[in-house]
């Protein structure tokens, strides 16, 4: 899967403890926004984590003027962490 310039790719990576995601620009290979469970100060299981990772990107792509995106989820099923990523970052203002 690759986004354009109009549309970033939001990529998602799950390990067996944190979940990271970023948002990407595929034409000139910049990273535009990132988070990860890692630095959310919040406690909670995976699941909320996740979801809190979804908000903080959400935020820090609007910041960077990103408010459109393409979804890829790599090899993951859409449910569990990465449903609650991406519901986080609708929620937050991320159009996909």
């Amino acid at each position: 899967m690759r986004g354009s310039a109009l549309r970033p790719r939001l990529t998602v990576f799950r390990s067996n403890a944190f979940t990271y995601a970023q948002v990407v620009n595929d034409v000139t290979g910049k990273t535009l926004a990132q988070a990860s469970s890692r630095e959310v100060k919040e406690k909670g299981t995976k699941v909320n984590l996740s979801a809190a990772v979804g908000k903080l990107l959400a935020e820090r792509a609007l910041k960077n003027g990103v408010k459109t995106v393409v979804m890829d989820r790599g090899s993951y099923k859409y449910h569990g962490r990465i449903k609650a990523l991406a519901e986080a970052a609708r929620k937050g203002g991320l159009v996909f």
